[in-house]
C-alpha cells in the first residue's frame, strides 16, 4: 500500500507540472526570408494504424555478433550525416520557428551545405536507464523514493506512439522490458525494483552496451539514466566510454538521484564528508559530458518538487528538435571521427543571431547536439 501511494502522488504530480511551463514569444534579428511554413509539420496518423499493443518493437535487444575489428560503425548512409537540434533560452524553453538558413554546421571547422531540414514531433525510442545499487543503504529509502518518482513521473510524458525500454544496472545491465509502445509493461518492470542486491555500480558499462544496442534503430532515441552517476566496478574506463558514446549517435539525458545523501554528507563535515563530496562532484561531471558530447542535457534536482519540470524539459528537448542532414566535403573513409559544431548567425551579417523575447530583450541560448560521428573506413 506504501508504494500505491507513493505512485498516486507522483502520477498526479507529473501530470500537472508539464501545464506550469508558460509560452514564450522570440524575435529574430537579421531578414526573415523563410517563415514557419516552410519547416514540415508532424503528419496525422492514418486511421489504419494498428492499435499499441501492435505496432512493431524497434529493436529485440540482441547483442550483436562479434565482427571484425575493421569493420564500419557508421551505421546511416556513408554520404550523409543526421544532426538533430534543439535550441533552448536560459530556462531550457525550445525555441522554435527559427528558419533552416540561421543555421550553420561545421564538421572539423569547415562548414557545411544543409540539404535537408525539418521540425516535427516525431515518435521516441527510449531506454531508461535506472541505477539499482545498495551503495547507499542509509539513504536508501530516501533515495528509492526519488528513483521511483523521476521513473514513474517520465512515464507520464510518453505518447502512446513512443516505445520505451526499462533496464536497471548495479554489477551489470539487466534488461527488464524491452521496447515496446505499451507504458504497461514498463511500469510493471519497475515495480520488480524493491531491494537491491549488490552495492556496486557499474554505469560506464551499462550505458556503452545500451548505446551500442540501439544505435542501429532508426528515428529519434535516447537514453535516460536516472541513477547518482557513481561508476564503482565497470571494466571500461570513463575515457573509453566517452568516446564509445560520441561514436554511438544515441544522445543520453541524465537525471542525478540520492540528492540528499549529498546534502546529509555536507552537513557532517570532516575528512570523509569532503572525499565523499569528492566521488559526487566527479559523478556530475562524468555526467554532464556524457550529455554535452552527444546531444542531451543534465539534471541535477535536489528537491522532488523540481522533478515535473525536469521532465516537461526532457520531453520537449526529445520531441521537439530542428533535424539536418549534410554531405559531408571530407570524403576520406578513414574511420576517424569528425567533430560537429552547430551555430545559429544572422546570414546577412555571417554574426551571430541575436534572439529577443516579446518586449525586445536579448535571450541567452544554448545550442543542443552531438559532438560528432565516426566516418566510415574503407574495407580492403
Amino acid at each position: 500500500m506504501k508504494y500505491i501511494s507513493l505512485l498516486t502522488g507522483i502520477v498526479s504530480v507529473a501530470l500537472t507540472g508539464a501545464s506550469l511551463v508558460p509560452s514564450t514569444l522570440y524575435g529574430q534579428e537579421g531578414p526573415q526570408t523563410q517563415s514557419s511554413d516552410s519547416v514540415a509539420k508532424p503528419k496525422k496518423p492514418a486511421d489504419t494504424a494498428p492499435p499499441p499493443e501492435e505496432a512493431p518493437i524497434p529493436s529485440e535487444y540482441k547483442k550483436p555478433k562479434e565482427v571484425p575489428a575493421d569493420t564500419p560503425t557508421f551505421r546511416s548512409n556513408a554520404t550523409t550525416v543526421n544532426v538533430d537540434v534543439s535550441v533552448l533560452d536560459n530556462q531550457n524553453h525550445f525555441i522554435p520557428k527559427l528558419a533552416p538558413d540561421k543555421f550553420r554546421i561545421l564538421e572539423d571547422g569547415v562548414p557545411q551545405q544543409i540539404t535537408q531540414s525539418n521540425l516535427s514531433e516525431a515518435p521516441m525510442t527510449i531506454c531508461m536507464l535506472i541505477e539499482f545499487s545498495g551503495r547507499f543503504q542509509q539513504f536508501w529509502s530516501y533515495g528509492w523514493y526519488e528513483t521511483l518518482q523521476a521513473s514513474y513521473g517520465f512515464l507520464q510524458t510518453l505518447k502512446p506512439d513512443d516505445n520505451v525500454a526499462v533496464v536497471e544496472y548495479d554489477l551489470r545491465d539487466t534488461i527488464l522490458s524491452d521496447f515496446s509502445p505499451d507504458k504497461s509493461k514498463a511500469e510493471q518492470a519497475m515495480a520488480m525494483l524493491r531491494i537491491p542486491g549488490f552495492s556496486e555500480s557499474n554505469v560506464f558499462d551499462a550505458l556503452t552496451d545500451m548505446a551500442d544496442r540501439m544505435s542501429g534503430i532508426e528515428g529519434r532515441k535516447a537514453i535516460l539514466l536516472i541513477g547518482t552517476g557513481l561508476d564503482t566496478f565497470s571494466k571500461i574506463t570513463f575515457d573509453t566510454a566517452r568516446k564509445s558514446l560520441q561514436e554511438s549517435g544515441v544522445p543520453i539525458y541524465t537525471i542525478s538521484v540520492l540528492q540528499i545523501a549529498r546534502m546529509m554528507m555536507e552537513s557532517r563535515g570532516g575528512m570523509g564528508a569532503q572525499i565523499q563530496n569528492m566521488d559526487f562532484l566527479q559523478a556530475d561531471n562524468e555526467m554532464k559530458t556524457f550529455s554535452k558530447e552527444t546531444g542531451g542535457l543534465s539534471f541535477f534536482p535536489r528537491f522532488t518538487g523540481e522533478y515535473p519540470q525536469v521532465f516537461h524539459q526532457i520531453e520537449q528537448a526529445l520531441r521537439e528538435q530542428y533535424s539536418f542532414a549534410y554531405h559531408p566535403t571530407n570524403v576520406a573513409r578513414d574511420g576517424k571521427f569528425r567533430h560537429i559544431k552547430v551555430e545559429l548567425v544572422n546570414p546577412s551579417t555571417n554574426e551571430p543571431l541575436r534572439i529577443v523575447n516579446e518586449k525586445g530583450k536579448p535571450v541567452k541560448y544554448q545550442i543542443i547536439a552531438k559532438a560528432g560521428y565516426k566516418a566510415p573506413r574503407e574495407v580492403d
